[in-house]
């Protein structure tokens, strides 16, 4: 019997769907954008729509990650499968949102220094329509069973969501700016709120790093290590490896020494959560 391998997330492709509705979105804001810019000559409208462009690229990524990972995930060159092609988007996504958050940070604190002249109202009118786009965007991607359960995060709709989300905040936090600089003659404030947004984005961009960065290194699950450990009863644990397989799996290899047989404790700790593979060795 050919034993499974398929690791995926348990909605891999209801998430999949998702996130292809929401690259299509993002492509039709996009070029109806950079549509709007070349008609009117807004640059405002151009600069958001090639702006866009880079948000769906980095969502393309997470939607190609998806197809991927299903097309191989009985392919027998993939060990394990193919559960952390997820994580390995989710890790490209962190870096191309920490890249976004640098280019904020630079640009505002450049406005800082050299105020520009800026069109307050059709930067708004820009602004407002990018947060509805992106509030849809969220609202497709968010997923509450997943954030409530610790190891079954899939983090490529995670950074997905989080694409999206950043593009809200700094969507809230462009308006509020130029209604306080279009009323109030604050012009300082749109860069200023531009740095703000840059260190929560850039803080996003951190946590979803360490989190597929472990992963993907195979850091151990400490928790269900300490669990292998006690199933393990009088056998001495010579070794063991516990790590993500992919979303919600986990494998475990060990290998024991003592008066225990393997197949039973092999059974015993294949019953522990979310353990999907599990090998014992007998010393």
């Amino acid at each position: 019997m050919t034993v499974s391998h398929d690791y995926l997330h348990a909605h891999h492709d209801r998430n999949a769907r998702r996130t292809g509705w929401v690259v299509a979105l993002t492509a039709a804001m996009m070029v109806g954008e950079i549509v709007a810019g070349y008609a009117t000559g807004s640059m405002a409208l151009l600069a958001d729509g090639f702006h866009m462009a880079t948000h769906a690229g980095a969502l393309g990524v997470a939607a190609f990650a998806y197809r991927y990972a299903r097309a191989h995930a009985h392919d027998p060159r993939f060990s394990f499968g193919t559960g952390k092609v997820g994580d390995l988007a989710g890790f490209a996504s962190a870096l191309i949102l920490a890249v976004f958050a640098i280019g904020i940070a630079v640009e505002s604190a450049g406005r800082l220094l050299s105020p520009v002249a800026v069109d307050f109202a059709d930067a708004t009118l820009v602004a407002a329509i990018g947060l509805v786009v992106n509030l849809v965007s969220a609202a497709l991607l968010f997923d509450r069973h997943d954030h409530d359960h610790h190891h079954g995060h899939d983090h490529n709709l995670r950074a997905a969501y989080l694409h999206v989300l950043a593009d809200a905040l700094t969507s809230v936090l462009a308006i509020l700016a130029l209604l306080g600089g279009r009323n109030l003659g604050w012009v300082w404030l749109d860069p200023a709120v531009g740095i703000v947004g840059a260190v929560v984005i850039a803080r996003w961009a951190w946590g979803l790093l360490k989190q597929t960065a472990a992963t993907l290194l195979d850091r151990t699950d400490e928790h269900v290590a300490a669990q292998v450990r006690e199933a393990a009863g009088e056998a001495a644990v010579r070794d063991l490896h516990v790590w993500h397989l992919g979303p919600g799996a986990l494998g475990v290899i060990v290998d024991v020494t003592g008066d225990t047989d393997a197949a039973i404790l092999r059974e015993r700790i294949g019953r522990l959560p979310a353990v999907k593979h599990v090998t014992v060795q007998k010393l």
